[in-house]
């Protein structure tokens, strides 16, 4: 549950999915939601959420996520879903070096939007696309503060 003002909790755990059209955050969404895939999905049009019950040390928390549009058009809409979320997915593709560059500006509008203590993951997405991988592991991993992998 999502702690409110004055020790209150929302019935829903808010996050947001957060990143450039076509890094996969809908079929993130619908395959966490629905474990379902769809090749052929569209781009998100200004914001659309999903809930799932799952259980987090013997509680059941309600996560509801919201899939937020990439596209440059919405941004005044979908950052508007940013306040009140209890955490945030920064969603990249690994196979296209851009969409990761385009991170540090989705961070910082999101640092502008959400709340301070917002927890935000970075997401390498497309893992199945290892072989055309444009973003070294290790790379990301400094980004996210975590340090390089043991080799």
């Amino acid at each position: 549950m999502a702690m409110l003002r004055g020790g209150l909790t929302a019935p829903y755990t808010p996050v947001v999915l957060i990143g450039d059209s076509g890094v996969g955050k809908s079929n993130l969404l619908s395959r966490f939601t629905r474990n379902e895939f769809n090749l052929e999905s569209k781009s998100t049009i200004g914001v659309e959420f999903a809930t799932r019950s799952i259980r987090v040390d013997d509680k059941t928390v309600k996560a509801q996520i919201w899939d937020t549009a990439g596209q440059e058009r919405y941004r005044a809409i979908t950052s508007a879903y940013y306040r009140g979320a209890v955490g945030a997915l920064l969603v990249y593709d690994i196979a296209k070096y851009l969409t990761y560059e385009n991170a540090e500006r989705w961070l910082a509008e999101l640092q502008d939007h959400a709340d301070a203590n917002i927890v935000i993951m970075l997401v390498g997405n497309k893992s199945d696309l290892r072989h055309l991988r444009a973003v070294p592991t290790d790379e990301a991993r400094s980004f996210a503060g975590i340090p390089p992998s043991p080799r």
